[in-house]
């Protein structure tokens, strides 16, 4: 007996939607990556490592305008690559060297995998 499933355009949309776009059910690692896949946010990591920059200071050095910077740097907030401090009116901020060493760990393990297997099969090649 086979059940068919009957969907609506509507229906796929709300399916496609939840497995794709929702972030709701994104992991730590899951928030790190995503946030690092764009280049804009690399480069304000990156700049917020040498020293805290006010949003309004990312925003004159992209080009781009002040809300798409606070968007990104929300993103990053999220992904906990960067913090955020007020101070007066202004918001700093500075890189979270914390959640890029938890990538960097992540990461670690998938070169740790590679070696090993690298290291069987010079193994097995010099059998021959």
């Amino acid at each position: 007996m086979t059940h068919e499933v009957s969907l609506t355009p509507r229906d796929a949309l709300i399916i496609y939607n939840h497995m794709v776009v929702d972030s709701r059910h994104r992991n730590r690692t899951d928030e790190v990556f995503h946030a690092l896949a764009d280049a804009t946010r690399r480069s304000i990591v990156e700049k917020t490592f040498q020293r805290d920059y006010s949003v309004s200071e990312l925003a004159r050095l992209y080009p781009m305008s002040f809300a798409a910077v606070q968007k990104h740097v929300a993103v990053l907030e999220r992904a906990e690559l960067v913090t955020k401090r007020r101070h007066g009116r202004e918001q700093y901020v500075r890189s979270n060297l914390a959640a890029i060493r938890r990538a960097e760990k992540f990461l670690q393990r998938y070169e740790e995998l590679w070696r090993d297997r690298f290291d069987a099969m010079n193994e097995i090649l010099g059998e021959e």
